[in-house]
């Protein structure tokens, strides 16, 4: 059996390497467990907005909007679908009516329609965090890891001149070792493009589920059941409907 280990390799790299190679290598290992982090509690989120998602034909199937908020609460207490539910039917009941304020100068349907859209950018908001991070890693771990090669090599090449001994056995070890820090950029940046533009995707694609739900919501408050408001705070459109009705 030949025992002749390798004397080339990672930690061979390490012992060899000076402070800036160190902290290379400390950057992309910091990068790396930021970026696997993220990937999954951004997993983790998206399995819950897909859960929740499915909890919205239970809502619209509930007898009463309390029962249908249950439903959707049931999803999770941070569910973005019971969060505008909630908001819209805080409105209906005139959440926002308290005389002196801004919003109360606006109608019902205005007022939903504001809480709405501020609830939703909001939700978009916190499924966007991280994201920067993960589209910084994929960006940049690369050339981190390729600084590290450059600077590797230029000491190798270095310590080689000196040596006098210009052997490819000489130069192809140093050399080969001083690229590990390229090979581990890129392992560091693959897994965070590919996150990145899996949950730029799906956000995209929850946002617009999002949206649609907000949408029909705000119908169901102002068009198919009435508001909870005094005569003042009716819309004219919707008083002079209901005075030719009657």
């Amino acid at each position: 059996m030949d025992n002749t280990q390798n004397a080339f390799g990672f930690a061979h790299l390490w012992a060899a390497g000076d402070a800036i190679s160190h902290s290379v290598a400390v950057i992309l290992a910091l990068m790396s467990v930021a970026s696997w982090y993220l990937i999954l509690a951004k997993a983790w989120d998206w399995y819950n907005m897909r859960r929740a998602a499915r909890a919205v034909g239970a809502f619209w199937g509930a007898r009463s909007v309390a029962e249908g908020l249950d439903r959707l609460r049931e999803a999770g207490e941070d569910s973005p679908y019971a969060q505008l539910a909630a908001q819209a039917n805080c409105c209906n009941n005139d959440c926002e009516a308290a005389t002196g304020r801004l919003a109360s100068r606006f109608d019902p349907a205005e007022q939903m329609e504001r809480a709405l859209r501020q609830q939703l950018s909001t939700t978009q908001a916190g499924m966007e965090n991280g994201l920067t991070l993960l589209a910084t890693t994929g960006a940049t771990a690369p050339f981190v890891g390729l600084f590290g090669t450059v600077w590797g090599i230029y000491h190798a090449l270095v310590a080689i001149g000196l040596s006098g001994q210009a052997a490819l056995e000489k130069v192809a070890g140093p050399v080969g070792e001083a690229l590990i820090m390229t090979a581990a950029g890129l392992a560091v940046a693959l897994p965070a493009v590919f996150a990145y533009n899996a949950f730029t995707r799906a956000n995209r694609v929850i946002l617009a589920d999002l949206d649609a739900f907000a949408h029909d919501l705000h119908a169901f408050f102002t068009v198919g059941k009435p508001f909870v408001a005094n005569s003042a705070q009716i819309h004219p459109m919707r008083a002079r409907a209901a005075a030719e009705v009657a």
